[in-house]
């Protein structure tokens, strides 16, 4: 999301200000008072994602100007769940923990809500530059339904295509 809330500081205040804690899964490493976290995975269900804030809070944060074009990049970026359907917002894995099965088990961790949310089923979006994870959710039954193209977005958002997958969940 960095082209569409950066500079980096300023996407950090603006996410710090509208996070919905109860909408994501964390992975911890070891340690005494509970490690640090090194994975997240956030999701939209009953309404709410991970990140919150509308227009108002985009323009405030950004200004006017600078805000509407936010607020236009972050369209294009909006899923809304369909009834019975938990939509992944997204995963992170520290760089330096990756290849360790955290980002296996914050999407067994997503499931679980799923499952007691009473959904049937997972939705995630993955851009084509990043085969990796792509790789990850098919691992873990994830299964393409639609190949998006968006070149002309490229410059913009920083990806020139999406693919949409599904999971089923079992109730």
């Amino acid at each position: 999301m960095g082209h569409a809330l950066g500079p980096a500081e300023a996407g950090r205040r603006f996410i710090a200000g509208h996070l919905h804690a109860d909408r994501a899964v964390t992975a911890l490493s070891g340690g005494p008072d509970g490690g640090r976290v090194v994975g997240v995975a956030g999701y939209q269900l009953g309404g709410r994602g991970l990140v919150g804030g509308d227009a108002a809070a985009v323009r405030a944060q950004y200004g006017r100007v600078r805000g509407l074009y936010r607020v236009f990049l972050l369209a294009l970026l909006e899923r809304t769940p369909a009834r019975g359907e938990l939509v992944m917002d997204g995963i992170a894995v520290d760089p330096a923990e990756r290849g360790r099965g955290i980002g296996g088990l914050l999407l067994r961790e997503v499931e679980a809500v799923a499952v007691a949310q009473g959904c049937r089923r997972i939705r995630l979006d993955v851009v084509e530059e990043n085969p990796r994870a792509r790789a990850l959710y098919e691992r873990h039954g994830f299964r393409a339904v639609r190949v998006q193209r968006t070149p002309w977005l490229r410059d913009l958002l920083g990806f020139g295509g999406v693919t949409t997958m599904h999971k089923a969940v079992a109730r």
